[in-house]
């Protein structure tokens, strides 16, 4: 399927979607996304998650969260967490990037090809702090996998590609 947009006068964007005509040529042309880049994404990502956690500590400081510690209060902590999906995932689900992301050329996709639901989103989120709990094994396993997917890619049937591979033209 091929999707035909025009966001300024006299430019025309065509974007190639996977179909199961194409998705087998398609997925062979993909370069997915090495580990140094994504902890790279994530180093961007944390800068701007710590600025969002600052002011979400701030919003609660009205309803005594002034004693309050982050993994010792249950409710500060799911606030905090909260905040962190809120950024991540309406990133994920909206642009299949976030700002790390963006800067770092990776995009987020479904198995199909486009951009996580809000299930898929919430389940990459959640597992996420399992790759990471567990010594950080399950990132190291993207050494391992063909598509170099993690665990938290794996359990949301998510994969990164460099956002080069895909197809856009920009034709006048």
């Amino acid at each position: 399927m091929i999707k035909l947009a025009s966001p300024k006068a006299g430019q025309v964007y065509t974007e190639v979607f996977l179909t199961p005509d194409n998705s087998q040529d398609f997925a062979a042309q993909l370069s997915y996304c090495s580990l140094p880049r994504r902890l790279m994404v994530m180093l961007y990502d944390a800068v701007i998650l710590l600025g969002l956690l600052m002011v979400a500590s701030a919003i609660a400081l009205p309803f005594g969260a002034a004693e309050k510690l982050a993994f010792r209060d249950f409710w500060f902590t799911v606030w905090l967490l909260v905040v962190c999906f809120i950024y991540l995932g309406g990133c994920w689900h909206s642009a299949g990037m976030t700002v790390g992301m963006r800067a770092w050329r990776v995009k987020v996709t479904d198995a199909d090809g486009g951009k996580p639901g809000w299930l898929r989103c919430l389940l990459r989120f959640l597992v996420g702090f399992v790759s990471i709990g567990v010594a950080g094994l399950g990132f190291i396993w993207a050494l391992f996998d063909h598509k170099r997917r993690c665990w938290h890619d794996l359990a949301s049937h998510t994969v990164l590609i460099r956002n080069h591979d895909l197809i856009k033209k920009r034709s006048k």
